[in-house]
């Protein structure tokens, strides 16, 4: 039976990936730094700051909190998000255990 590709590698790498692959976009960058600037936030609010139909909007936010990394709650036509502080502290933490203290000694970068 053939496994999925993600299969083969561990379960933290999964989820790190997938919080990269939320991230790249910049309407996405731009929902998580309103967040993180306006603590929380209604989705009508997001539209208004953003350049872009309801719709969209609500599928970035929809791509965000797929990935663990915003949380929200919908009250009738009322949908509030906040940043998940619990999410972005441990992905802060492998990335910084992935990357550690970048220094290129190759002889390449300058």
């Amino acid at each position: 039976m053939p496994i999925a590709k993600t299969d083969a590698f561990g379960r933290a790498d999964v989820a790190l990936a997938a919080q990269f692959k939320a991230l790249a976009h910049p309407a996405r960058l731009a929902i998580l730094r309103t967040l993180a600037e306006r603590s929380t936030c209604i989705c009508g609010d997001l539209v208004e700051v953003l350049p872009l139909a309801q719709a969209t909007v609500s599928q970035h936010l929809r791509a965000l909190k797929e990935a663990g990394l915003i949380q929200g709650e919908t009250d009738g036509p009322r949908s509030c998000y906040c940043l998940n502080a619990d999410t972005l502290r441990t992905m802060h933490k492998a990335v910084e255990a992935l990357f550690g203290d970048v220094d290129c000694s190759c002889g390449c970068c300058g």
